[in-house]
């Protein structure tokens, strides 16, 4: 072997004629020229869709108190306040990197922008959870003394007499 061109040549060689065609235990002794004629050529089955779901990058992040999180070292806002605190999975596809990212939670795609910080500053945010409806009853406070005691009064229960018990 005198020159590079001549090693090449050789392997090339090699790879045609008896590595290529010979079977392989791990192709389950099937040789890769066959395994490879076997399946359809990709431009055939080319998917738009199934291109954009393969380079499509998900990572797990924290958001922040204020519904922001960090990607790639920007910050962007949502505007689901629900999710504050919650760890949920930012989506970002390569195929069109101007594309904005999106959160992936239970099923819903939910939209990101990048933080304006003076209107982040000043927005109101919907609370965490849910508070009580304030049109519901109060209920009394249960008092088992004077649960046992009226019964052994023979008193209606207070719960049924009203809150003072019936007394007046």
């Amino acid at each position: 072997m005198a020159s590079l061109h001549d090693v090449n040549v050789r392997l090339w060689a090699f790879l045609d004629q008896h590595y290529h065609r010979a079977p392989h235990s791990s192709l389950l002794g099937r040789s890769p020229l066959t395994v490879f004629q076997s399946h359809t050529p990709a431009p055939d089955g080319f998917d738009e869709q199934q291109l954009r779901e393969a380079l499509t990058v998900r990572i797990r992040r924290r958001v922040r108190r204020d519904t922001t999180v960090s990607l790639a070292g920007e910050d962007y806002e949502m505007d689901a306040g629900h999710l504050a605190g919650r760890v949920v999975t930012l989506c970002r596809c390569l195929v069109d990197v101007q594309e904005a990212p999106w959160v992936e939670h239970e099923g819903q795609r939910i939209a990101l922008h990048p933080v304006d910080p003076v209107r982040n500053a000043r927005r109101q945010r919907p609370l965490r959870r849910p508070h009580l409806d304030e049109t519901a009853p109060n209920h009394p406070a249960f008092d088992p003394p004077r649960a046992l005691l009226d019964k052994a009064v023979g008193r209606p229960p207070a719960h049924a007499a009203g809150e003072d018990g019936g007394e007046a």
